[in-house]
């Protein structure tokens, strides 16, 4: 039997690349996110299996887990950033949905499928946060109050898992490009959305940081990846991004 991937968020962006990503090695992949039918057809695509999966819903993580017989590798990518305005205007309700999906989401997933994951060979849980889990910026104060408590869950629970062969990753992008995360962030204001990469050559891609999970997982078993920020070379920080050519052609 094939080991087994299980990717959350899968149905587009960063999920649907590690999705991809894990089964060019060989993954038997379980793509799992909440629009069934786009979900339904990047599983078709790359091969795995769909589940539909609400990360804030305990009854649907739980049927996720009663639908697996083994998993070697949990990769929690569900997650986003809901607003951009500063903190004396943030609306309390953005603040409670960004925790509710990045921490409490990769939580449930994680209980849920860790019986499993402790019971593989050997076993790896890789969560995708972000450069906001650990510098904040004007106008990102919720993601980034998120993003820190979805670190703190990810290093405590490596903490916790030592000495048994379940090694915990934790993958942190910069700036990504993708068509959704900040059109939906924004409301569907496309052209805030576009601002945010507005003269940034080349940001870095889903598949880009689908290769670095990749990668950290295909690495030997005694070999733990703690924790791998990675950003578009036109981003040297959260406030530091060049914005004009940087490359030939």
């Amino acid at each position: 039997m094939s080991a087994v991937a299980v990717v959350t968020g899968a149905s587009s962006g960063i999920g649907a690349a590690c999705a991809a990503a894990l089964a060019g090695d060989g993954f038997d992949v379980v793509l799992a996110a909440r629009r069934a039918d786009r979900l339904r057809e990047v599983a078709a695509a790359v091969g795995g299996r769909a589940v539909a999966l609400d990360v804030t819903d305990p009854a649907s993580v739980e049927a996720l887990a009663a639908a697996l017989e083994r998993c070697d590798v949990l990769v929690n990518v569900a997650g986003g950033a809901f607003g951009g305005d500063p903190v004396a205007d943030g609306d309390p309700a953005d603040w409670a949905a960004m925790y509710e999906v990045n921490v409490l989401g990769t939580l449930r997933v994680t209980q849920a499928l860790l019986p499993l994951l402790r019971s593989a060979p050997v076993a790896t849980i890789v969560n995708l946060t972000s450069t906001a889990a650990a510098v904040n910026y004007e106008g990102g104060g919720g993601y980034s109050a998120a993003k820190h408590g979805q670190h703190a869950l990810t290093e405590t629970l490596r903490l916790e898992l030592c000495g048994e062969p379940v090694r915990v990753v934790e993958v942190a992008p910069g700036m990504v490009r993708t068509d959704e995360f900040a059109l939906k962030r924004f409301r569907g204001d496309a052209a805030r959305a576009a601002a945010v990469y507005e003269g940034v050559d080349r940001p870095l891609t889903a598949q880009d940081v689908a290769e670095c999970v990749r990668w950290a997982v295909s690495l030997p078993p005694h070999v733990n990846v703690d924790h791998l920020v990675v950003r578009p070379l036109a981003q040297a920080a959260q406030h530091k991004v060049h914005r004009g050519p940087l490359f030939p052609g």
